[in-house]
């Protein structure tokens, strides 16, 4: 029974904000239409249709009484004007599709089957009951409906030589004209059209705080304005200044990195100037290992501070199957077991910062070195929407439950690499940069036994579009 609820709610109810807003609107508007409708016909049945029957059945009477005490050929003139016109006489053979009704105390021939409406039926009857002085009634068939009241008391049951008076019952029970359903069924349009667009302006902040959500996770975030009901204009207020704080902790961050490297290379320098004036060669040597990681360190907040900061980015048209190609180049030649697979025949363009493309690579690079073994491969691939720069190495790669945290900045994940003067920003600043153009950066398994670093960028330009801006320039 859960599991049919379950797919009850998932496929048939509705699952966004907006549309649910809609659907409770007009299942509130049709609910309330339908309730009033059947107090309306209740109200009428009982209260007023008695009033309006019991009415026309005076009327008659009165019409009846009266007619006797006028001559015949001046009857149907007076019909005429005591009714305005609504009524008339009748002195000839009842049509075909009129009906006698019997009352009781008659002989059975008077008794026909009669097929009308309820509402018409009964109305018959209440007249045939009222008249119970040996005056017949009959009703017609069809459409046009009518009332037949035998003016003469005791007439002939076969309803000839009898003036009848002619009631025309269209007036009490009028069809439902189709004016009324027009005008219902723009009503019923105008309540959809409002319910959407209150459930619009209910939901529309809402979609805007997630659009401002996502772009905060990929790297770019930008304020929201606050608009909708009290709560949601609460929301965007406190996202923004959520952001406000996010980014005056990134700028204390950005300080302090930026600052730490400056002020060391000052008592680096005179440490330098020291270890070359002192006579102990050991010392010397060791002190030099010391200011080599400590160096290296400086140099890997320098990268961070600059590769977190897209402001400074300078992208440009690049082919990155050419760029590989010399990248791998540089590194064979300082002799660095590397190769780069390129299965493409056709060039690879993006919009790319060169600087910060290869602090990327080269970060890559460093840590197959330093936590993997050679030889690494450096394999491009491309379809139709992303370029791929994928790096193995044969070293023992990172645990799959780790990988995740081994993005995260300042975190090592053994002690070799406070050994080598590693700091864990390595592979953050690759995904930070990564980031930064859009793109992705995931660790996997490479065939070698090692890790494989497989870096996504989307290919925002075409050929031709790349083309023509490199050449604008």
């Amino acid at each position: 029974m859960s599991r049919f609820r379950s797919l009850v709610c998932r496929y048939l109810f509705p699952r966004s904000l907006r549309a649910r807003v809609a659907f409770l609107v007009l299942g509130a508007v049709l609910f309330s239409h339908t309730v009033t409708m059947i107090m309306i016909d209740r109200y009428q049945e009982r209260y007023v249709d008695p009033v309006k029957y019991d009415l026309i059945i005076t009327a008659l009477h009165t019409l009846q009484a009266a007619v006797t005490h006028i001559p015949p050929d001046e009857r149907a003139d007076f019909v005429h004007r005591a009714s305005h016109g609504q009524w008339y006489l009748w002195n000839r053979q009842l049509p075909a599709d009129v009906q006698l009704h019997p009352q009781a105390g008659m002989p059975g021939t008077l008794s026909r089957t009669v097929n009308a409406s309820p509402q018409l039926e009964a109305f018959v009857e209440r007249v045939n009951a009222s008249l119970g002085d040996g005056t017949l009634v009959a009703a017609s068939q069809g459409q046009a409906a009518r009332l037949y009241i035998s003016l003469s008391q005791v007439p002939s049951q076969s309803g000839t030589n009898t003036d009848w008076l002619v009631v025309p019952l269209d007036r009490l029970d009028p069809p439902l004209a189709a004016h009324i359903i027009v005008i219902w069924l723009l009503s019923l349009s105008g309540v959809l059209m409002l319910a959407g667009w209150f459930s619009w302006h209910i939901s529309r902040p809402m979609t805007r705080l997630a659009e401002a959500a996502d772009q905060l996770a990929a790297g770019k975030p930008s304020r929201v304005e606050p608009s909708g009901p009290d709560e949601t204009r609460l929301l965007g207020e406190r996202f923004n200044a959520m952001l406000d704080a996010l980014a005056e902790s990134d700028a204390v961050r950005r300080t302090l990195l930026a600052g730490l490297p400056h002020d060391l290379k000052g008592p680096l320098s005179r440490m330098w100037l020291r270890i070359e004036m002192s006579s102990d060669t050991t010392f010397c040597e060791g002190m030099r290992k010391d200011l080599h990681d400590m160096q290296h360190m400086v140099g890997q907040f320098l990268d961070f501070v600059r590769g977190s900061d897209p402001t400074a980015y300078r992208p440009m048209s690049l082919d990155i199957r050419n760029w590989l190609q010399e990248y791998t180049q540089h590194w064979q030649n300082s002799g660095l077991d590397i190769t780069l697979h390129d299965p493409l025949n056709a060039p690879v363009r993006l919009r790319l910062d060169d600087s910060a493309l290869r602090r990327l690579l080269d970060n890559l690079v460093s840590n197959a070195m330093h936590h993997g073994k050679p030889p690494i491969r450096i394999t491009l691939q491309a379809d139709a929407r992303h370029a791929y720069i994928i790096l193995d190495d044969h070293g023992p790669g990172i645990p799959m439950e780790r990988r995740q945290e081994a993005l995260r900045p300042f975190l090592r994940l053994d002690d070799a690499r406070t050994r080598t003067g590693n700091v864990g920003l390595g592979l953050a600043l690759a995904d930070t940069i990564a980031r930064a153009h859009h793109g992705r950066l995931k660790l996997d398994d490479a065939p070698s036994g090692g890790l494989r670093v497989r870096v996504s960028i989307p290919r925002s330009l075409s050929d031709e579009q790349t083309d023509s801006d490199s050449s604008s320039d």
